[in-house]
């Protein structure tokens, strides 16, 4: 089995697209809109940044959860005890971030979110009636005017060979919004859980648009759509001692939306945040 890559511009890339994220949970788009030099240059910008003290200035706001995160507070996986190898930045239009990088974030932040409008478009096309029947509102309205939805700029530090056994990138987890949408980063390691319960290598050619179901949309489809366990592994045979910069952005409704008989977005991620321990 292998992920495929979907042509953006192709007659039939969103029945392929909408198929491949109900096969694997997983899907990716080439020759999509997002310009490659605008992610190389937030890659390089934000390398300088996390490569400085100045990430100290910005460290994050318990209540709101925007700014800096240092490695030491790094996130445990749902299921797992060793903190991922890890440092990143959350980025919201209404949050803080250093002037001189926040014009170029906030071009990306709205680039990606007005095609991930138009993918969750396709995902409603695509559900059978009985699915569609489901969501309380059109898939792409949830999004609209939304404050949660977050831009996180991740940073894993180069590995010195002295990790603590046992710890990677990015531990097995599922995601908890509705859709991530993911620049493919500039390093191999992202794998996705078959539902044979194998690892399956994302594809990482620099240009491809990687999306990916969270646990909000698998909710509302009741369970069509599945959000699928994925990791980011210290792979073997790259070059550990870079850097690995990824910008991944998490799709949130609006507090209020009704994702299904048992949730609002609301009541939704703050379970999930209490399970992960961040609240």
């Amino acid at each position: 089995m292998k992920l495929e890559a979907v042509d953006y511009n192709a007659p039939d890339a969103a029945e392929r697209f909408v198929e491949s994220l109900r096969n694997t949970g997983f899907g990716v788009l080439k020759n999509h809109p997002i310009q490659q030099q605008l992610v190389q240059s937030i890659y390089d910008n934000w390398h300088g940044f996390f490569s400085t003290e100045e990430k100290e200035i910005f460290r994050f706001n318990v209540d709101t959860q925007d700014g800096f995160f240092p490695s030491e507070v790094s996130e445990v996986a749902k299921g797992h005890t060793k903190k991922d190898i890890k440092e990143y930045f959350h980025y919201y239009p209404w949050g803080q971030c250093p002037d001189i990088l926040k014009a170029e974030l906030q071009r990306y932040y709205e680039e990606a979110n007005k095609l991930a409008s138009q993918l969750l478009g396709w995902v409603e096309e695509h559900s059978p009636a009985n699915v569609s029947g489901l969501y309380s509102q059109p898939l792409s309205s949830m999004i609209d005017g939304s404050e949660k939805t977050l831009l996180r700029v991740l940073h894993y530090p180069p590995l010195k060979g002295d990790e603590e056994l046992g710890a990677i990138r990015a531990g097995a987890h599922e995601d908890i919004n509705l859709l991530t949408v993911l620049p493919a980063a500039n390093e191999p390691g992202l794998q996705v859980l078959t539902k044979e319960g194998e690892w399956l290598d994302v594809p990482c050619d620099f240009g491809n648009l990687i999306i990916n179901i969270g646990d909000m949309l698998q909710e509302a489809s009741g369970g069509y759509f599945p959000s699928t366990t994925h990791r980011v592994i210290n792979p073997e045979g790259a070059d550990k001692t870079k850097a690995r910069i990824s910008l991944p952005l998490f799709l949130h409704p609006k507090p209020e939306v009704v994702l299904s008989d048992r949730h609002t977005a609301n009541s939704y991620l703050m379970e999930r945040l209490r399970e992960l321990g961040v609240i």
